[in-house]
């Protein structure tokens, strides 16, 4: 019965009926008041509702029961350091966020990553930004502050689109105090550039190569030919 609640509490998280997914899972937390999975989802409605006294008291249910709890840890500092509460809508991202299309999307590396007490308020899923400076590209929160920036031949390729049109969603795909990544997607292309993707496929280039045995054998029956001629 649980494994169907728990479904549904998912699927109306994924909706944006964030009313729907907290009365399901306090019907699960009924039977099982340690189920941590629906405390972690309860969590997460309460702070979509802009509860985010109610979402932080039950994080630290989580954590009381299991304290090393990667997804209450980090849900915990983020929304302690959120002020603003949230508006209910829609779940941030969803799977089909993360799905690759050839020449419209690239996985990105971060360098030179910001404070740490911003990097532990995000996690996989969130929506961030691009902003252009004269010669690189940073990546920022919603907020405005500071996560990473892009390498500089991402930063040139990127800004020159940018310039040209096109528009991109940026959605943070894996975040540790050391290495954090990017899912960019593109959303639109500049007018009269229809035909060029942001990420076109590498060309690979082949080199024809003899296995050195094949060179002698070849050698040999070029002498053994001369000497027939001779």
């Amino acid at each position: 019965m649980n494994d169907e609640l728990a479904q549904i509490a998912i699927s109306a998280a994924f909706a944006g009926s964030w009313k729907q997914a907290i009365s399901v899972n306090k019907k699960i937390l009924k039977d099982n008041t340690s189920d941590i999975d629906a405390l972690n989802r309860l969590a997460r409605a309460y702070a979509e509702c802009g509860k985010n006294t109610q979402a932080i008291s039950t994080s630290k249910k989580v954590l009381k029961i299991d304290p090393v709890n990667p997804i209450a840890s980090k849900c915990l500092a983020k929304w302690k350091a959120s002020s603003a509460p949230k508006k209910e809508g829609a779940i941030t991202s969803n799977v089909d966020d993360f799905l690759e299309e050839p020449g419209k999307t690239k996985i990105v590396k971060l360098l030179h990553l910001g404070d740490l007490k911003v990097v532990n308020c995000l996690t996989s899923g969130d929506e961030v930004k691009l902003l252009c400076h004269a010669h690189r590209v940073s990546v920022t929160t919603e907020g405005g502050k500071y996560i990473g920036r892009l390498a500089d031949d991402v930063s040139m390729k990127l800004r020159n689109l940018i310039k040209n049109g096109y528009l991109y969603k940026i959605i943070m795909k894996s975040v540790s105090d050391a290495d954090i990544k990017i899912f960019i997607r593109e959303t639109r292309r500049g007018t009269g550039m229809e035909n060029l993707p942001s990420f076109p496929a590498e060309k690979i280039t082949y080199i024809a190569y003899t296995p050195p045995p094949l060179i002698k054998q070849s050698q040999t029956q070029a002498s053994f030919h001369e000497e027939l001629q001779e």
